[in-house]
């Protein structure tokens, strides 16, 4: 296949791009830190791709979401309305489009009692009142999806996934895996934790992003689609794998007044079970991370 990464210097986009070329694929990759904006391509190219995976954001990681608001919803807007134009006249195979879990109301992200994690079908485009996202980022990604179907509507193929809290080795230390990642190589103590650590997150590798995504795309699912495993893990559980890998026992200290998000993220894989099942466990993936040679990032 002839594919399009944008966003290709980043965490996910580097790692679609090695996937595609390991597996033959014809890759086109994107990226404004190696001097090719996305946003050019899409209000000047012509080009044609089988799949087309947009990556490209502008800092979603908390510390950016909560900070920089306007760049990262102005940004991001701007990314993904003119992909969806330039979609519309180039008409690519497989558009993949990445919401996010932050789509989901937060009123549905405060209760570590709730009877069922997120589902597919908790956000309804077509109601009025959907609830609140999470920050503007969330707003941005409930945006992608609408104009997702709308591209649709005008006879698009397009796929679109909602990854969870995905996490690698080579993550970026402004992301909470990344950072407790390097603090413990450091074996800091005091071990900082952003918020009161009771924070729930659904961890998912980003080895099985990517095969969740790419079986998605070879399915022809349309989605929306969880990229979860089902499972959560509080900060401070995965601070304390963190600490037992690397083999000490620090103090940890709780920053409250830093940003700590919703209180519950966990996603329902149900749908995922059908074209990917996810393979990397937490503990695993802990172990690999601090075990892997630092990489700069």
């Amino acid at each position: 296949m002839k594919a399009l990464v944008t966003g290709s210097a980043g965490f996910l986009g580097r790692h679609f791009c090695q996937a595609l070329t390991d597996r033959g694929d014809d890759v086109t990759a994107i990226d404004i830190v190696h001097g090719q904006d996305a946003l050019d391509l899409f209000r000047n190219g012509r080009r044609t791709f089988d799949v087309v995976l947009h990556c490209a954001a502008v800092a979603p990681h908390r510390a950016a979401i909560d900070g920089r608001a306007l760049a990262v919803g102005a940004g991001g807007l701007e990314l993904d309305s003119a992909m969806f134009q330039w979609a519309a006249r180039t008409r690519p195979g497989r558009v993949v489009y990445f919401s996010s879990s932050a789509a989901y109301p937060t009123d549905l992200q405060n209760d570590f009692a709730r009877p069922w994690n997120l589902r597919e079908q908790d956000i309804r485009l077509d109601r009025l009142n959907i609830g609140s996202p999470d920050a503007i980022y969330g707003w941005v990604k409930l945006t992608g999806e609408r104009l997702a179907e709308a591209y649709r509507a005008q006879g698009g193929a397009v796929t679109v996934v909602r990854p969870f809290s995905g996490y690698g080795e080579d993550q970026s230390a402004s992301f909470p895996f990344g950072a407790f990642r390097d603090r413990a190589r450091r074996r800091e103590d005091p071990f900082v934790i952003w918020g009161d650590g009771t924070q729930v997150r659904d961890w998912i590798h980003v080895d099985d992003v990517v095969g969740a995504v790419l079986a998605a795309v070879d399915a022809e699912h349309d989605g929306p689609l969880n990229i979860a495993t089902g499972v959560g893990t509080s900060m401070a559980e995965l601070a304390a794998m963190f600490c037992a890998e690397a083999g000490y026992d620090p103090t940890f200290e709780y920053l409250t007044d830093r940003p700590a998000g919703v209180a519950y993220r966990v996603g329902d894989p149900t749908l995922l079970h059908g074209v990917y099942v996810p393979r990397v466990d937490l503990a695993e993936g802990v172990k690999r991370t601090l075990s892997a040679r630092p990489i700069s990032m």
